[in-house]
C-alpha cells in the first residue's frame, strides 16, 4: 500500500500575488462565458442560414456542454498529477485550434463537432482554475478569493453578449467566433507568461486507474461534496436555461434586435456581479453557509416570478428580464460559496473533486438544453417554467443540504 503524500497545508505552499490569482480566475473561469455566450446572439441567425431545426442548433451549445463535462473527469486528475501550468498551456492551445474551426465550419454537423471540442478543452481551463483556488487557500478565505475571480467573470460575462450582439449585427455569427478565437489567444499568452504552478503536492498515483476511482468514489461519497456540487449544479442549470433559451425569446418572441438582446443578457452580468460583492459581505458575516441560505431566497423569487408573470400571459422584456436579475444575483452568490465548498475536503485531489463537480454540473445542463431543443416554442412559457423548476431545486438544497453537511472538512482519502 502507497501511503498519501504528505500533507500539506495551503499556507505552506510558495505565495503567487493576489492580483495575479484574482486576474488568473477571472480569465479561466470567464472563458466559459466567452465561449458560450458572445455568439448567442447570432443564434438564431445561425440556425437561419444553415437552415437548421431547433434541435441541431442547441446541440451547438448542448454538446459543447456535455464534452465539457466529461473531458473534466481527465483534466482533473491529470492537473493533480502533472500540475495546472502545463495542463493549461496544452488544453488552451486546443482551444484555440477548435475556435478556429468552429469559425470556419461549413455545415451545423461540422460546428457541433468543433464546439465539442471546444468544450473538451475549455474543461481544463474550469478545473485548474477551481482547484488553483484550493492549491493556495483554504475553504472560507477560497470562497473570498472566489467571489473576486468571479466578479471578474462577471465583467467577462457582461461585455460578451454585448459584443456578441454588434458582431452578429456586422458580420454575423462566424465574427462572433472569430472574437472567441482571439480572446482565447489573449488567455493562452497570460497562463504562459505570468501564471506561475500553484500545485506543489502533486500526486503520482493520481491517474492510476484503482487508486482514481477509489479517490472518485470516496469524494462523490462524501456529504459535503454532494451538497456543495448539488447546489453548484441546480443553479447552473437555471443559469444555463437563460442562457439556451433567452436569445429566441428576446428575439423571435419578444421582438428585440441583436444588439439589443445583448444589452438585455449582458444586465444580468452586473446582477450577477452584484451578488458576487454581496457574497462577500455576507461570508465575512454568515459564513459559507449563512450566505447560500440568504441567497436562496432571491433565487427562488426570481424562478418564480417569471413563471408567474409568463403563467399570466405577461409577454413583455421587463416580465423576463427582472426574474432574470433576481436569478443571476442568486447564482453571484450560490457559485463562489458553492465551487470551493465542493473541493474544500480534498486538498490532495482538488482537481478530481473540482472534475467531479464539473462534470455533474455539465451533465445538468446537457439535459436542460436537450430539454429546451423540444420544449421551445413561441411564448416565453417554456423559459420561465424551467427556470422556476431549477430555482426551487436550488432553494431546496441550499435550505437543506448544505446547511446540514455544508461546513467543509478534510477529507482522509486512501489512494493505494
Amino acid at each position: 500500500m502507497t501511503p498519501p503524500p504528505a500533507a500539506t497545508d495551503a499556507a505552506s505552499v510558495p505565495a503567487v500575488p493576489a492580483h495575479i490569482v484574482a486576474l488568473a480566475l477571472a480569465l479561466l473561469l470567464g472563458l466559459q462565458p466567452v465561449v458560450t455566450d458572445l455568439y448567442l446572439p447570432a443564434l438564431p441567425q445561425l440556425a437561419r442560414d444553415f437552415d437548421a431545426p431547433m434541435t441541431a442548433t442547441q446541440l451547438t451549445m448542448s454538446a459543447l456542454i456535455l464534452a465539457f463535462g466529461v473531458a473534466q473527469l481527465v483534466w482533473g486528475p491529470v492537473a493533480d498529477r502533472w500540475g495546472r501550468r502545463p495542463v493549461l498551456l496544452a488544453s488552451l492551445s486546443l482551444l484555440t485550434l477548435a475556435s478556429v474551426g468552429a469559425t470556419l465550419a461549413p455545415t451545423i454537423g461540422v460546428l457541433v463537432a468543433w464546439r465539442a471540442a471546444q468544450g473538451a478543452a475549455m474543461a481544463a481551463a474550469v478545473v485548474c482554475g477551481r482547484a488553483m483556488v484550493r492549491d493556495l487557500y483554504e475553504p472560507h478565505h477560497g470562497a473570498h478569493v472566489m467571489s473576486k475571480g468571479l466578479s471578474g467573470l462577471g465583467l467577462i460575462a457582461l461585455a460578451g453578449p454585448l459584443l456578441g450582439g454588434v458582431l452578429a449585427a456586422w458580420g454575423g455569427w462566424r465574427s462572433a467566433l472569430a472574437a472567441v478565437t482571439l480572446v482565447v489567444a489573449v488567455v493562452l499568452v497570460f497562463v504562459w507568461r505570468r501564471l506561475p504552478e500553484t500545485n506543489h503536492r502533486r500526486n503520482p498515483q493520481a491517474t492510476r486507474i484503482g487508486p482514481l476511482a477509489r479517490t472518485a468514489v470516496a469524494v462523490l461519497r462524501h456529504r459535503t461534496f454532494i451538497a456543495w456540487s448539488a447546489l453548484v449544479a441546480a443553479t447552473y442549470g437555471g443559469l444555463f436555461t437563460v442562457l439556451a433559451s433567452s436569445s429566441f425569446v428576446y428575439i423571435d418572441v419578444l421582438g428585440l434586435s441583436p444588439a439589443a438582446y445583448g444589452v438585455a443578457l449582458g444586465s444580468g452580468s452586473i446582477a450577477y456581479m452584484a451578488g458576487t460583492f454581496v457574497c462577500r459581505r455576507w461570508l465575512q458575516r454568515h459564513g459559507l453557509t449563512g450566505a447560500v441560505r440568504r441567497g436562496a431566497a432571491v433565487t427562488l423569487a426570481g424562478g418564480l416570478s417569471m413563471a408567474a408573470f409568463a403563467a399570466a400571459g405577461v409577454e413583455a422584456v421587463w416580465a423576463v428580464l427582472v426574474p432574470q436579475w433576481l436569478f443571476a444575483f442568486g447564482h453571484g452568490i450560490h457559485q463562489p460559496c458553492g465551487q470551493t465548498g465542493a473541493v474544500g475536503p480534498f486538498p490532495h485531489a482538488a482537481g478530481v473533486a473540482s472534475a467531479l463537480a464539473g462534470f455533474v454540473l455539465a451533465l445538468t445542463a446537457f439535459v436542460v438544453g436537450l430539454w429546451l431543443g423540444v420544449a421551445l416554442d413561441d411564448t416565453v412559457r417554456p423559459m420561465a417554467y424551467t427556470l422556476a423548476f431549477w430555482s426551487v431545486v436550488t432553494a431546496v438544497v441550499g435550505w437543506t443540504l448544505v446547511q446540514r453537511h455544508g461546513v467543509p472538512a478534510a477529507a482522509a482519502l486512501r489512494t493505494a
